[in-house]
């Protein structure tokens, strides 16, 4: 059993449930949108918004929690970070996040507010408990425009779900699925993939 002298905290317990909150609200969005194109029928358009509010919620608290200069920093992805990528074959001991992993961070985030945008604009023309429908308020073509990139930004959402659940599960990034559900890495996992002088615990 190992000592819980020899772990290393990598992720709060908050920022864990903020983690899986937001990837299962992901999942029902990707399941309720996609479920027409793939013939499944069924009352989809309530579940679909609602887990649209769920995740708007959730990516708010994110980002005002990642409002610090550590965190921010943390997530900066620069030149240097592709240029030590390539010099050493992708084998870096980095900060806290890999550059692997600040790209797929970035990638969600700009998929997350072109869908989370564009959906609060697409609830303009449903009804809802907050208010009534009125499909009039853009023209046409702007509504054709806004079904574009919410269908673009959910296609594209797909396949960066796939990588980073295909990633998560092989073997040497185990730790780092572990560290996102029970919230650490051991030391050993922390000295042989991090520099302590860019991620110091």
């Amino acid at each position: 059993m190992e000592d819980n002298n020899e772990r290393v905290i990598r992720h709060s317990g908050i920022s864990r449930l903020f983690h899986w909150i937001m990837a299962a609200s992901i999942l029902v969005l990707l399941f309720t949108g996609l479920s027409p194109v793939l013939g499944i029928q069924f009352e989809w358009i309530e579940p679909h918004w609602i887990s649209g509010v769920a995740l708007t919620i959730a990516v708010l608290i994110h980002i005002v929690r990642s409002l610090s200069l550590p965190k921010l920093k943390a997530m900066k992805i620069s030149p240097s970070d592709f240029k030590e990528f390539i010099e050493n074959g992708g084998k870096v001991r980095g900060g806290k996040y890999s550059l692997e992993q600040k790209l797929m961070h970035f990638a969600i985030m700009v998929l997350s507010l072109v869908s989370l945008i564009t959906g609060w604009l697409m609830l303009l023309k449903i009804d809802t408990p907050f208010w009534e429908r009125d499909p009039f308020i853009f023209s046409a073509d702007t509504w054709g425009v806004l079904y574009v990139l919410h269908g673009f930004s959910t296609l594209v959402f797909v396949s960066t779900v796939m990588m980073h659940v295909y990633f998560s599960l092989r073997p040497e990034k185990a730790m780092y699925l572990r560290s996102m559900i029970k919230g650490w890495m051991t030391k050993e996992e922390y000295e042989k993939n991090h520099d302590p002088d860019r991620w110091n615990v």
